[in-house]
């Protein structure tokens, strides 16, 4: 594979405790949506990578599952997935929260990382919360735990730093090839993303109700005589009555889902598509191996 002149590329593991900001900030990077988002814990549930291509350089970004400790089946895959991928790459981004102390989660990252010789940057997220005051006795505060190979303080929200952010990491990365084409932005299949993308709705809709039992499984992706795309969805929840939860009063909750679901995939694919969501209840599906390989969770 040629190389340009001077042109670096290497991977990039995101890591740090669920809800810091991860997914956010490598959508903003990317500049589209690839990762879901939400407010509650745990929304990542795989390993996925993300390719960012500039003129001198292709970074290739793998959002993880947020470090925590599992309580099921599912949990352990996704702090294994996590942890995993620390030897795996070139530079790792351990995403902080700026609004938040160090706690529990934080030390027990920084334990990880003191086990590997990876380069770690450390990202302040959410800046734009704080007065600018609090800012240094936070990196202080890290610095005084760890020996970081950089110190990047950024909004992903509100895209401040990225780009001082990007050229931090450059650093850190070898003389590389383009490994992927300029139009690919995630290895993932369209499948899983669509999958994603659904699941995201559904955690926005439900709130508080229905967390982390929800998948979401894409049985059929056709293409319709008038060239618009036919997409049948279903959403498995673990119990019955999660299913009506989902649904909704005269199944107003779930048009709403995929009415939303419909937009981000619309612009994802950049074609015109027909989303038929189902909702259909998979027992414990969490703790069940056959049923985590069947949602890709392996």
């Amino acid at each position: 594979m040629e190389v340009k002149k001077d042109h670096k590329s290497g991977f990039v593991s995101v890591i740090g405790r669920p809800n810091v900001g991860k997914s956010t900030l490598i959508n903003s990077l990317i500049g589209q949506k690839v990762v879901i988002m939400s407010d509650k814990p745990q929304t990542t549930r795989n390993k996925i990578m993300c390719v960012l291509t500039l003129d001198d350089a292709q970074i290739l970004f793998i959002d993880t599952p947020g470090i925590h400790k599992p309580k099921h089946k599912l949990g352990e895959y996704m702090q294994k997935a996590a942890e995993n991928t620390l030897r795996e790459v070139d530079v790792i981004f351990f995403v902080v929260d700026a609004t938040e102390d160090i706690g529990g989660g934080e030390k027990y990252i920084l334990e990880l990382l003191n086990a590997i010789q990876t380069p770690v940057i450390l990202v302040v997220n959410k800046i734009d919360k704080i007065e600018k005051a609090k800012l240094l006795p936070i990196i202080q505060k890290y610095s005084a735990c760890y020996k970081f190979a950089g110190v990047v303080p950024i909004s992903a929200m509100e895209h401040t730093n990225l780009d001082g952010l990007v050229s931090e990491v450059k650093k850190y990365l070898e003389p590389g090839p383009q490994y992927y084409p300029e139009d690919m932005i995630t290895d993932q299949p369209e499948r899983l993303v669509i999958a994603e993308l659904i699941r995201e709705k559904v955690l926005h809709a439900t709130r508080d109700e229905i967390p982390h039992s929800i998948a979401v499984d894409i049985e059929e992706i056709t293409t319709r005589a008038n060239e618009d795309l036919y997409i049948r969805a279903v959403v498995y929840v673990e119990r019955e009555s999660q299913k009506g939860i989902v649904i909704g009063a005269k199944g107003q909750l779930l048009k709403d889902v995929g009415r939303l679901a419909r937009a981000d995939i619309e612009n994802l694919l950049g074609s015109k598509i027909y989303l038929d969501l189902w909702v259909k209840v998979k027992k414990d599906w969490r703790n069940k191996e056959g049923s985590l390989r069947t949602f890709g969770y392996e």
